[in-house]
Order: structure tokens, then sequence, then C-alpha cells
């Protein structure tokens, strides 16, 4: 039984590094140290970013942290993101647009990137800093997903110009539904027609949203998002 489960373990552990052996970190090239993975086609054709920005529990100067939940977590288990996905780190406070751009500029730079396919997605305070890097840069991306965060309701016009889906649980007492619905609202004032997704979960927390990160729907929904 023992040396059942020995070779159990062994080969999940095989099958995670063989399926994640091009993911890797970039501490020294940009402000916020990052993870990237590349899809092995990479080579040839040119393929779409996804920038995942984390919460402030994963804030810190341990990279390993990024993977607790999210877009690496997912990944961890088993699903496919035929994208180059990124994950960078915020030591503390919040995150800097400007500071975000710049690793994705150095993505862009250094990989084959299809520039009009570049989306950004996050969750708590990684949801807000998905609608302030939105907010400041929409030109710069394709379309974003903001899970349990918000955003500045003067930003709304900006926001209205890229796809965009807000999610919020209805019980998140730690981030309030208002602070997502705010944000909904100036954006609907600035253009009612806006790409604009406002979805409130049932049932939703702080923390059990984090399962959108493992179902189908907001990765099959970014990637249909291309800019002309």
């Amino acid at each position: 039984m023992k040396v059942i489960k020995f070779l159990i373990v062994f080969f999940s552990f095989l099958n995670v590094s063989i399926s994640y052996a091009q993911l890797k970190t970039i501490t020294d090239k940009t402000t916020y140290p990052f993870w990237i993975n590349v899809p092995e086609k990479e080579s040839t054709e040119k393929q779409p970013i996804l920038i995942f920005l984390h919460g402030k529990s994963l804030s810190g100067t341990d990279l390993n942290r990024v993977r607790r939940y999210g877009v690496l977590r997912a990944m961890d288990k088993g699903r496919k993101i035929p994208a180059i996905v990124v994950a960078p780190q915020l030591a503390k406070g919040s995150w800097n647009p400007d500071k975000v751009l710049e690793v994705i500029e150095y993505v862009k730079k250094n990989y084959n990137v299809d520039e009009s396919r570049i989306y950004v997605c996050g969750m708590s305070l990684g949801g807000y800093g998905t609608l302030h890097f939105a907010g400041k840069h929409a030109d710069k991306i394709t379309a974003a997903v903001a899970i349990c965060g918000g955003g500045n309701v003067s930003d709304g016009c900006k926001l209205a110009t890229i796809p965009l889906w807000i999610q919020h649980g209805d019980i998140d007492y730690i981030v309030p539904l208002s602070e997502s619905q705010k944000v909904a609202n100036a954006i609907r004032k600035c253009n009612e027609k806006a790409n604009l997704i406002f979805s409130i979960i049932k049932g939703g927390n702080h923390g059990n949203v984090e399962r959108l990160f493992h179902e189908d729907a907001m990765y099959d929904w970014l990637f249909k998002q291309k800019r002309e």
C-alpha cells in the first residue's frame, strides 16, 4: 500500500513538472517580480497575455505565495490556459498601474505576443488593481475581469471603452458588493451601451468566489475578446 501511494504521488509530481516545465520566475527585470508560463507553441505562434493580480493576502517577497489561489492555482490543478500567463507579486500596499504596465511591456518585448489580445484579471485587492489599471491604461489591454474588488467612479468613461466583466458575491463582508456596484453604475452612466457584464454571485462571499478561476466561463469570455 505504501508503495502504491508513493507511486501515485511521484507520478502526480512528474505530471505537474512536465506540464509546467515552462513556468518560471522573473525577479530582476521589472519592479514587480512575476511568474510567467509560456505555452509550448509560443515559439511559432503569437500568443495572448493573461495577467493575474492577486489579493492582499498573497503580498510579500515569497513568489510561491502567488500560487495559493487564482490563475496559477488553477493551473497547478491541471487547467490549461492558451496564453502567456503572467502573475506578478506586490510586496505591500496597492497595485500601481504603471508598474503593472511595466511588466506587460517587458513581456511584449521579450516574447511572441499577440498585442490584440492582452487581458487582465484580479481578485480582491487584485480586483481593485485590475480596475485601476484599466481606468488608466484601457488602451493597452483588450478586456478585463475584476472579482470582488472596486475602483474609481471617475474612471467610468475610460472603463466603458473596453469589454469588462465585474463579479462580486452578494454576501461579501470584506469588500462590500457596493464597491463593484458603484463602478458598474459609473460605466453605465457614461455609456449605457458599454460592453459591461456585472454579475452578482448568489451566496458568494469574499473567499468562495475564487472558484471562478477554476471554471471555464471567465477564460472563455476573455479569450473571445479581440482588439482591432
